[in-house]
């Protein structure tokens, strides 16, 4: 009896403790992304999102993150960061902090807002909203073309590689960023 009664006090509680955990590939913690990011050369890719609310957010999940050309682009490139803003998704305390104080940092007017740092801090690029339908292949070559026009991506090494200016003849606002979905972090 007292087994039993253990069991169901331990199952009773368990839903308490849980808390959201990032997609697979994908990372909530911002301080040790940072250091992986220094020192493998890459851009930081944080996701500001409301992942059990924000439709649109959804949608890019589904649409683009979720892709195996995604994926691939991510792993040569960035580190993949989840800023959540979810309304009835647990997050840890440690995390709900770190998310508050990302979204003073890089301003956030809607979601999903997408920010593409340097580990420094730097910004290369920030988009907010996303126009469904879109696919892969579009979203990551106009995010490619936002951080061409900060100059050239950072390295393992130090070295910046090229430091050919970006061309002021590129467009200004890639059209699937154009929809943005209005929403504020809490």
């Amino acid at each position: 009896m007292k087994t039993l009664l253990s069991a169901v006090l331990l199952s009773a509680l368990l839903p308490l403790t849980c808390v959201a955990a990032p997609p697979s590939g994908w990372t909530d913690n911002y301080a040790q992304a940072v250091e992986k990011a220094k020192g493998n050369g890459k851009y930081l890719l944080l996701d500001f999102t409301g992942s059990d609310w924000c439709g649109f957010c959804k949608l890019l999940d589904k649409e683009v993150f979720t892709t195996p050309q995604f994926k691939d682009w991510a792993k040569k490139n960035v580190e993949l960061v989840e800023v959540d803003f979810p309304h009835s998704t647990p997050l840890s305390a440690e995390v709900k902090a770190q998310n508050k104080t990302l979204a003073g940092k890089y301003p956030v007017h809607g979601f999903p807002t997408i920010v593409i740092i340097e580990p420094d801090g730097k910004v290369r690029a920030q988009k907010v909203g996303y126009h469904p339908g879109s696919g892969a292949a579009s979203y990551l070559q106009a995010l490619e073309d936002e951080m061409k026009k900060s100059g050239p991506m950072p390295t393992a090494t130090g070295d910046s590689g090229s430091t050919a200016p970006a061309d002021p003849n590129a467009p200004k606002e890639p059209s699937i960023f154009k929809t943005a979905r209005p929403g504020f972090p809490n």
